[in-house]
């Protein structure tokens, strides 16, 4: 054996092209490299890179909230303090905003990952692609699922390069049936039903073109509205059909179990954990690589009774600067964190190539308000957590409002909910995070919305 020339077919780095009396070389290409070399490359280049947005609404406490130092030394403030043991695997940021929302208190969750311009009045409007999506474009190819919705409460974060919202789902039970459950009909029957649905499909499209050209444009806007709706379902019909000669994972029994027990905002530590449990399996089965989950809307986000919390996270977040409100509006910050350290810490403990899941996922948490009392939105609550395999250097506390304001006055509260109403550094833009987290999962962008330049401070 040790006399076959394994690397019979590599090309010499030396080779040039020869045409007409002129010679070019060929840069380093696949083929000159050696063959463990090329094995290396291709594993990297095809390792899956995954992707999770998780939305919290109405912003936080922001007097609690705020660390004060940037850097690697910096320390946790009291809701975040959950978060110290998984120090080398994230990074807060603070002073980033979205431009074009700025003032406008409606809708910041429908464009925390579109960046869209929004109405004043919090009339309807029509968004633009999230950063999931073109995500999934790359990302979802392969695996059964391009993207999945979730929402503990409320509704979907993911919009279509149409501006459509997609449909996010909410119970627990079903995500789980259709990421692991047995279909109840034949494959047989489930094609025919899905032909039966194309055929359905392709109906109302040629008659959608014939009804056209009689319409205004506000009613074409709608009709366009709808037939983009139309054409998600024809490609989620075609990948089912695609994907039923393939079983869907295995789960144990007692897992399954334990993953479709029935629970309710009234048990709400265990339930959000049950989202998370979820979440995790479907990334370690690689049924999917990018998932988004609106842990709750501005409108409708419960109370947590488990931990004294009666009243929603609206209500509370709007205070009037009431010291017994603003403490348990911390009290479910310091809650929301908890929950999300467990997230970390179970993509931590699951290894994948003798790595922690974690190290190949990339997750944002945070929202699109800042405070809630007022409506402000600069200085984002956000956290970036893993994907250090997808170049990231975690470990410290980036911020952007500290070069210019030199230090936080936490004291003053008006005087931070100021930094939390107008950007202290217009050029910092939560759409330069969006466009650096797409350019890490291989997403062939140079700018995203009103994006600037890729974040270097959070890259290795």
């Amino acid at each position: 054996m040790s006399n076959l020339n394994l690397n019979h077919w590599q090309m010499n780095r030396r080779t040039v092209l020869r045409g007409l009396g002129a010679t070019i070389a060929l840069p380093l290409l696949n083929a000159m490299l050696p063959a463990t070399a090329r094995a290396a490359a291709e594993a990297a280049a095809n390792s899956p890179k995954r992707s999770v947005f998780l939305y919290i609404p109405n912003g936080v406490n922001t007097l609690t909230w705020q660390i004060q130092k940037a850097g690697a030394d910096y320390e946790f403030s009291a809701p975040l303090q959950s978060l110290d043991k998984h120090r080398a695997d994230i990074t807060p940021i603070s002073g980033l905003h979205h431009p074009m929302v700025i003032g406008k208190h409606h809708n910041c969750e429908k464009v925390w990952l579109t960046g869209a311009n929004v109405p004043g009045d919090g009339g309807p409007f029509r968004n633009t692609v999230s950063t999931d999506q073109l995500i999934a474009e790359v990302q979802g190819t392969t695996t059964r699922f391009s993207s999945l919705e979730l929402a503990i409460e409320g509704n979907s974060l993911a919009w279509s390069r149409d501006g459509i919202q997609l449909p996010s789902e909410r119970n627990t039970q079903t995500i789980f049936n259709t990421l692991f459950g047995v279909e109840k009909e034949s494959k047989d029957a489930v094609r025919r039903r899905l032909a039966r649905r194309g055929s359905i499909l392709d109906l109302v499209a040629d008659d959608a073109k014939r009804v056209n050209h009689q319409l205004g444009s506000e009613d074409k806007n709608k009709l366009d509205e709808y037939l983009t709706a139309v054409r998600q379902v024809e490609e989620r019909t075609a990948r089912a059909n695609s994907w039923l000669d393939i079983p869907k994972p295995r789960v144990s029994a007692e897992e399954a179990a334990r993953l479709t027990r029935k629970l309710s905002m009234a048990e709400a530590g265990e339930y959000y954990r049950l989202f998370y449990d979820l979440m995790v399996l479907a990334l370690r089965t690689d049924s999917t690589r990018v998932i988004t989950c609106m842990i709750g809307s501005e409108s409708q986000a419960s109370g947590i009774p488990e931990i004294g919390i009666s009243q929603t996270r609206h209500g509370l977040s709007h205070h009037n600067g009431d010291p017994e409100q603003l403490r348990r509006l911390t009290m479910t910050d310091t809650f929301l964190i908890e929950q999300f350290s467990y997230f970390l810490e179970q993509l931590k403990e699951h290894q994948e190539n003798h790595a922690p899941l974690l190290d190949t996922t990339q997750v944002l948490w945070g929202s699109g308000m800042a405070y809630g009392h007022s409506h402000g939105n600069a200085n984002l609550p956000l956290i970036l957590a893993g994907g250090k395999a997808l170049g990231y250097q975690h470990g410290k506390h980036v911020d952007f409002n500290l070069p210019t304001i030199g230090a936080y006055n936490m004291a003053d509260s008006m005087a931070h909910y100021r930094i939390c109403s107008r950007p202290v550094d217009g050029d910092a833009r939560l759409s330069n995070l969006l466009l650096t987290m797409a350019q890490r999962v291989d997403v062939k962008a140079d700018r995203f919305q009103d994006s600037l330049r890729p974040l270097k401070e959070i890259l290795a």
